[in-house]
């Protein structure tokens, strides 16, 4: 199978971080549809931690806008959806149906510094994977930090086995307002061949 060009470019040189947003809708199909697609994405022992939390209604944009760092605040009240990203504490709870090869439940049980670092890692390459699938379904993201985890949490995971970790805009990006695209690192600057 050769490699898909036009799909490459959509997805790495084409696609850009937004923080101006048009004002259209993001359908709540179209979010389902990116899930499914990322879920198939590789994580550890298919541990899956990632939980998102779709901002949109006004109710939710008031409980996330104080978390949220000023610089934050216009970018994110303006798009028409923001995903809170976060990882499942819990998430060995579900390893018997997830990865029912062996008891990696068992893995977990005692261990809380590999649970959550587990947890974050793998929910990290969920967020990339979810991420990529939203570019190849035309829509445009904003990811960011810049916000108080704590006040987030308390306002989204009160029970408090969930953490964030990273908030993305997600939405049809106002192209006009890019600015040009900042340089990268070169393959010899950032990798090495050992």
């Amino acid at each position: 199978m050769t490699q898909d060009a036009a799909a490459l470019d959509l997805l790495f040189l084409q696609a850009r971080t937004h923080s101006h947003w048009q004002e259209r809708e993001v359908a709540d199909a179209l979010l389902e549809e990116a899930w499914n697609r990322a879920k198939m994405g590789p994580t550890a022992a298919n541990c899956q931690p990632l939980r998102l939390v779709f901002v949109k209604s006004a109710e939710a944009k008031a409980r996330l806008k104080p978390c949220l760092a000023p610089g934050n605040v216009d970018k994110t009240m303006a798009a028409p959806a923001t995903a809170i990203c976060a990882f499942d504490l819990d998430f060995p709870e579900t390893l018997p149906r997830l990865f029912p090869q062996t008891d990696a439940k068992s893995w977990f049980a005692g261990k809380p510094e590999t649970t959550e670092a587990t947890a974050r890692q793998s929910a990290t390459l969920q967020a990339a994977y979810f991420l990529l699938a939203c570019r190849g379904l035309g829509l445009d993201l904003g990811p960011m930090g810049g916000f108080d985890s704590g006040k987030l949490d308390a306002a989204f995971f009160p029970a408090g086995r969930v953490k964030s970790f990273l908030l993305m805009n997600i939405g049809y990006g106002d192209a006009s307002k890019l600015h040009p695209r900042n340089p990268r690192l070169d393959f010899n600057e950032a990798c090495k061949l050992a």
